[in-house]
Formats: C-alpha cells, structure tokens, sequence
C-alpha cells in the first residue's frame, strides 16, 4: 500500500517541480495579473502568460518533441511550429493590414521620415547588444529589433536568427508594447517644448481611391525587391489592406481581420509563452534583454520626436513633434498617445489623424528593419 502510494506520488508534476519551474509559474501568473487586472496589451498577454504556465508544469511534455516513430510531441510542440518556420507572424500582418488605414501617409508622405526615424533605436540597441559582449550578433539583431515596438516582427526575426530567445524577446516586446502610454509620454515631454506641444496641423488631404489600391501594389514591389527578406511580412500587410480598399472581397476582408486573426493570436501567444522555459528564462540574458528592450523603445520614440523637430526647420507647414513618437509600430496606442499629450497643452488641438501617418509608416520600417537584419546575418 505505502509503495502504491510513493509510486503515485512519483508520477505527480509536485514530485518533479523545480524552484526554476515555480519561479516562472509565479512570473506567468504576474503577467495574468497585468493583463487581466492592469489592462496590458491583453489579447496577447492572456496567451503569452499561460503559455508560460503550461511549458513549466512538471512531466505536462507540451512542448516535448516526438522521440523515433513511437512517442509523439507535446501539442504546443506541434503548434510551435507556426513560430519556428515563420508562418504565424505574416498571418499576423494579414489581419494587421486589415485593419489599417494607410490615407494618413498617403496623404503625407513626409510621415515616412518619422517612421523611418523610430527604427533608429534598433540599430543602436543592436549596437550595444554586441558592445555587452552577451549575445552574437544575430541575437543582438533579434533584441534590437524590439525598438519597432512590434511584436510580430519581433517573433519572426528571432524565430529566424535567434529561436532560443524567443521567449524572452517576446515577452519584452510585448511588454513594452503595453507601457506605451507609462513609457512614452516623458520622453516626449522631455524633447519637446510647450509651445511645440501645443502646435496646430494643417488638416490632411483627401486621399483618391485609385491611390489607396495603388498603394499596397508599389509597397510590396519597392520594398520586395530592395528588401527580399522581407517579402512576406510586408506581402501578408499588404494583401490584408488590399482586401480591405478594394472593396469586392468583405468577406476575406472580414475574415482575415476578426476570425483568422484570433485564432493566430491564440497560437502564436501560447507558443511564444510556451518557449519560455525556466532553463531559457532565467538567466542574465534575459535581464540583458529586458533593459535592452527598453533602451531600444526609448531611443526609437525620441529619434521621431528629434526628427520632427529638425523637420520643422525646412517645411512651411509646422509639425507638431508628438506625432514622432508615433513612428514606432504599435498600432493605434502610439498614435492615441500622441493625440492624449498634444490635447493636455491644447484641447483644441486633434493629433490623431496626423500621428497614423508615421504610425502606420513605423509597421512598414520594422518589417524593411528585420528584412535588412535577416540578410545581413542569416546566414552568420
């Protein structure tokens, strides 16, 4: 009887747990707390946390690879798969691209600038990823690419350069991705002046439908061809807003905007969350990451607000520069952000429309800023 109960006990996950494996099960439960309770970034917290309670259940094998023809894989092995090769980010874009409005930038092509200027801060948090002598350089590629506050992209460069990490530069991304409002405002405050808060934009002009359908088309082109690699993130964003401005597939439209992309975000939250292991977590990468991480979003938002600034100086038309902290990818926060801060020095004043052009322009310039880093160092 006593052997009967040691060999139950034996097979229970409380005969295997590690204090590893409790340290992330209480770090997943904070990350539910900040999702559920705090409202942060929610949709994709919610999966990412329990995905990270699920690896690190004792003798559980969801992420186990199959051993020979006999014992098959954990589930989320299986489903991490759609990280592994790249699948579950471009789908990501599809829905993204769906969802996206790109008259702003049309209509102001100079919003490009800043939302090229914003991917600043993923060069210079590669650059300081290899001066820490911690990571190789297509780790510090996949964790400088952070600064794009775009977690997607993130997921598909490091899948790519650095699947080990993935966990960790996931759940970074999309934590900073959640701060945007804590994390943004002071910074824009502290490059800007009152006066340049409380600047007025001229209202946008009205963008045809043919240059709305001829957009996606040259995007794709220009971008495919000067940036290979990047082909299927901008293609995926691309094709999602093409079904959106032509106008003769709402279906598909709808479809790639609501359902398929809540069963991606499902997949690819849990089995981002499920690569974060105790063994791949806690360690002084990790740490290195995190502060990385937020270095990367802090440089990107003040190089758009800088750029705005210095824009000022050669174009008739005044730019308001809180609407360069927008240049980083997460779509539509950082632009609401925009609008909150430029609406405390002036109610008067509406920045949102202004703040989609170098928003909308950031989702483009980390997709170019991970094509670029992926042939660099794809083959390191």
């Amino acid at each position: 009887m006593i052997q009967t109960i040691k060999d139950f006990y034996m097979s229970t996950g409380f005969s295997a747990i590690t204090w590893g494996q409790v340290g992330m099960i209480l770090v997943s439960f904070l990350l539910l707390y900040l999702a559920i309770k705090k409202g942060f970034e929610p949709l994709l917290l919610v999966p990412i946390a329990f995905g990270m309670f699920l690896t690190n259940l004792p003798l559980a094998g969801l992420m186990a690879p199959p051993v020979g023809h006999d014992q098959p894989g954990g589930l989320l092995y299986y489903l991490y798969q759609g990280d592994h090769l790249g699948i579950f980010p471009p789908l990501i874009f599809l829905g993204v691209g769906g969802m996206t409005d790109f008259g702003p930038l049309i209509a102001n092509p100079k919003s490009l600038l800043l939302g090229a200027a914003a991917q600043f801060g993923i060069f210079v948090t590669f650059l300081g990823a290899i001066a820490s002598g911690l990571f190789t350089p297509p780790e510090a590629a996949s964790i400088g690419i952070i600064g794009g506050a775009d977690g997607p992209t993130a997921i598909f460069l490091s899948s790519k350069l650095a699947p080990h990490l993935m966990g960790s530069i996931a759940v970074a991304a999309y934590s900073y991705m959640a701060l945007v409002p804590v994390i943004q405002p002071p910074i824009m405050k502290f490059f800007t002046t009152k006066e340049e808060r409380m600047i007025k934009m001229k209202q946008l002009r009205t963008v045809s439908r043919l240059e709305k359908l001829l957009f996606p088309i040259l995007v794709t082109l220009i971008v495919s061809m000067i940036v290979p690699p990047a082909a299927a993130l901008i293609g995926m964003l691309m094709l999602g807003n093409l079904f959106k401005e032509s106008g003769v597939v709402a279906r598909l439209s709808e479809t790639s905007q609501n359902a398929m992309m809540n069963i991606v975000t499902i997949f690819l939250g849990v089995t981002v969350g499920a690569t974060a292991t105790a063994e791949a977590f806690l360690n002084l990468q990790t740490l290195a990451i995190v502060c990385l991480g937020v270095v990367a979003f802090g440089i990107g938002t003040s190089a758009g607000v800088i750029l705005a600034k210095i824009m000022n100086k050669f174009t008739k038309d005044p730019v308001n520069p809180l609407i360069g902290s927008a240049g980083v990818s997460a779509v539509p926060m950082a632009a609401r952000v925009s609008q909150v801060v430029g609406q405390k020095e002036n109610p008067s004043n509406f920045l949102l429309m202004h703040a989609m052009g170098p928003n909308v322009a950031g989702v483009i310039g980390s997709a170019v800023s991970a094509g670029v880093l992926l042939s660099l160092f794809s083959g390191f």
